[in-house]
């Protein structure tokens, strides 16, 4: 399944509420696994975002609508992108003229 690297910001609502942010991870991990998507790693970070996570997930719809549904929770901001292995890069970059 395709990877997606997930950047997390925190909204004022999530900064308020960041006791929370252990089980506000637990329920996003279910909202994942309803989707067929399933959070690899989760990390809390200090910096300009304020956790990295990866997803895994069947396709990019699939991304957004976790990514969405998140989001629609009020508590983060995400920025995804999506996250290639070693072996999807060299074929990747087998195919280049």
């Amino acid at each position: 399944m395709p990877l997606y690297a997930e950047l997390i910001t925190w909204t004022d609502q999530g900064v308020r509420a960041a006791k929370d942010s252990v089980k506000r991870y637990e329920t996003l991990a279910g909202m994942a696994q309803n989707i067929g998507a399933k959070i690899q790693h989760v990390w809390w970070t200090m910096g300009q975002y304020d956790a990295v996570a990866i997803l895994e997930a069947p396709d990019d719809a699939a991304a957004s609508r976790f990514a969405i549904a998140a989001a629609s929770q009020g508590n983060i901001r995400t920025l995804t992108m999506r996250a290639y292995t070693k072996d999807e890069m060299s074929k990747i970059l087998a195919s280049l003229p």
